[in-house]
């Protein structure tokens, strides 16, 4: 085998790990609360998030406070909530007044929301 080809294929080799090493995987102690889908805890239509999208009750989704954004969790982004099941998606983000804070969106279900109250738990995410 030639030269070339033996860089080659060390080269091709270690492109996946150059990959990999790129994801940064990041975790962060929040404030956790809990909203709905009802007037009066928004500002317009109750099932249309910030960026548009259409809530429905079921879904596993999270709104964030803009320090968060500026850490990389943008729309789109999957988190894991420790103790909860599954992941959850960033749909919706809150007031800028909140730092360290995400929002579980529970549907209609006040009640259900209420008594999540408010809980400090870890997060985590990749970047």
């Amino acid at each position: 085998m030639r030269l070339s080809t033996k860089i080659l294929l060390v080269v091709l080799m270690l492109i996946p790990c150059v990959l990999v090493a790129k994801e940064r995987h990041n975790k962060e102690h929040v404030t956790i609360t809990a909203y709905n889908s009802v007037r009066s805890q928004t500002d317009g239509n109750p099932t249309i998030a910030a960026w548009g999208d259409r809530l429905k009750p079921g879904m596993k989704v999270v709104a964030v406070s803009h320090d968060l954004m500026k850490r990389g969790l943008t729309r789109g982004k999957k988190i894991k909530i420790k103790g909860l099941k599954g992941q959850y998606v960033v749909l919706d983000r809150m007031s800028k007044r909140w730092k360290k804070r995400i929002d579980i969106y529970m549907g209609n279900n006040v009640r259900k929301a209420r008594r999540w109250g408010r809980q400090r738990r870890p997060i985590s995410w990749v970047n």
